[in-house]
């Protein structure tokens, strides 16, 4: 039976600890509004908040039959490259105000009445950032442009 030194011991424990080490997490890559498009999600931005509208609160009724109050608020955000409409959901909507800059992690793009309109669910975060330097393009509001659902017949 071989006994390993101090130093042996340590260089076995090394090799297996990174061997069952997991990855590092990947750099996040930040998109403008411009490049977002209908069904898309895991979207990165830094954006500013330039008007702000809560959304009249309707009283839901869970399986218990206890009543839930949830907040949403539309905010009309934006980069130098346009503008889109983002619902705040709850803790969001206190962070949603006007002339803010904030980060948006993990943003997806949902659909309402045909339009786009951005949010960030439970896997997603919003986080206020120092002020941006960007000058908002309003002229170019992606939330104002409608989509049509076509479906393609096979010949």
């Amino acid at each position: 039976m071989a006994t390993q030194t101090p130093i042996e011991q340590q260089e076995s424990s090394s090799a297996s600890a990174s061997a069952g080490a997991k990855p590092g997490l990947r750099k996040p890559v930040f998109i403008k509004v411009d490049q977002l498009k209908p069904g898309t999600g895991g979207h990165t931005l830094t954006v500013k908040v330039l008007n702000f509208n809560t959304v009249p609160q309707k009283d839901r009724r869970s399986v218990s039959l206890h009543v839930r109050q949830t907040r949403i608020a539309e905010c009309l955000i934006g980069d130098e490259t346009g503008t889109i409409i983002f619902t705040a959901r709850n803790d969001q909507v206190d962070l949603m105000k006007p002339g803010t800059t904030v980060i948006l992690r993990n943003a997806k793009i949902d659909m309402f009445k045909g339009s786009m309109r951005l949010a960030v669910d439970k896997w997603g975060r919003v986080e206020v950032t120092e002020p941006a330097e960007f000058v908002v393009k309003e002229d170019n509001n992606l939330s104002l442009v409608e989509y049509e659902l076509v479906n393609v017949a096979e010949e």
